[in-house]
C-alpha cells in the first residue's frame, strides 16, 4: 500500500502567515506541521509516499524534505495541484503514482496522538472497497460527519445543521483503485471543488465502505484555533506514537 499526504491549497484561514509559506510548513510546537502526516504513515508501515501540494510555496518543500531521507525513506514523489479544486482533485492527481495499488490518504494538516497500523492492517485483509476514521467530537457541525446503523455508515453528511451522530470522518481515509474512477465522475460543488465526501459516498453506496473509530486525540490545523490547540496537544502528550 502506498501513501498520498494532500498539502495544498492557499490556507486563506490562516492568513497573514500563509502569504509567505504553504500551511503545512507552518510550525506545531518544534516540527514543521508536515512531518506528522508523513510520522503517520511511516508508523503505520507505509514508506512509499507522494506528497500533493500546491500554491506559491511548492518549492519549499522539497528544500525541506529532501528525498525523505531524514525519515528513514529511500524517495519521497511530489506533485502540484494547479488552483484549489478541492481534495478529490488533488487526489486524482495521484493516479499515476498509485499504479494500481490500494493507498492511504492523509491530509498534511492531520495530527493525531497514536497510530493507525491496526486500521492499516484491517483495510489490506478487506482486499477492496474503502475505510474511513472517525471520532467522536463535540463539535461535529464542523465536519462531514457519519450517519451510522451498528457496524454499518449509511451516509456522510458534510457540515450538517443537524448532525445525525458525534462521528466526524476525520482526514484519513483507505481506497482501493476504483477511487480515481469515481473522481472522475464527481461534478464540482457549491463550493467550486470536488469533494472528498462525494467519493465516500459513492463507496457506501456501494456498500463497500468500513470505518474505524480513531483512538487518543485528533485535531486538524487548519485555522488560528486548532493550530493553537495541536501546538498544546503535542507539547502536553506527544504525537504519533509507536
Amino acid at each position: 500500500m502506498k501513501g498520498v499526504i494532500l498539502a495544498g491549497g492557499l490556507g486563506t484561514r490562516l492568513h497573514p502567515l500563509t502569504k509567505v509559506t504553504n500551511k503545512h510548513l507552518l510550525p506545531v510546537y518544534d516540527k514543521p506541521m508536515i512531518y506528522y502526516p508523513i510520522q503517520i504513515l511511516i508508523n503505520a508501515g507505509i514508506d512509499d509516499i507522494l506528497i500533493v501540494t500546491g500554491g506559491n510555496n511548492a518549492g519549499d518543500f522539497l528544500r525541506l524534505l529532501g528525498n525523505g531521507k531524514e525519515f528513514g525513506l529511500k524517495h519521497i514523489n511530489y506533485t502540484y495541484q494547479q488552483g484549489e479544486g478541492g481534495i478529490a482533485e488533488a487526489l486524482g492527481l495521484a493516479e499515476f503514482f498509485a499504479s494500481g495499488e490500494g493507498i492511504c490518504v492523509v491530509l498534511g494538516d492531520n495530527i493525531i496522538e497514536g497510530n493507525i497500523r491496526r486500521a492499516a492492517e484491517a483495510f489490506q485483509k478487506q482486499k477492496q472497497g474503502a475505510k474511513i476514521l472517525l471520532k467522536e467530537v463535540p463539535d461535529p457541525h464542523r465536519f462531514g460527519v457519519a450517519e451510522l446503523n451498528g457496524e454499518r455508515i449509511v451516509r456522510i453528511e458534510e457540515k450538517p445543521k443537524q448532525p445525525k451522530s458525534k462521528y466526524a470522518v476525520i482526514g484519513i481515509y483507505f481506497y482501493d483503485p476504483t477511487v480515481f474512477d469515481f473522481i472522475k465522475t464527481l461534478k464540482p460543488s457549491d463550493r467550486g471543488e470536488l469533494e472528498i465526501t462525494d467519493v465516500n459516498n459513492r463507496y457506501i453506496g456501494k456498500g463497500s465502505m468500513t470505518y474505524d473509530i480513531l483512538e487518543g486525540w485528533w485535531t486538524d490545523a487548519g485555522t488560528f484555533e486548532s493550530l493553537h490547540r495541536a501546538n498544546q496537544l503535542v507539547a502536553q502528550t506527544g504525537a504519533n506514537k509507536l
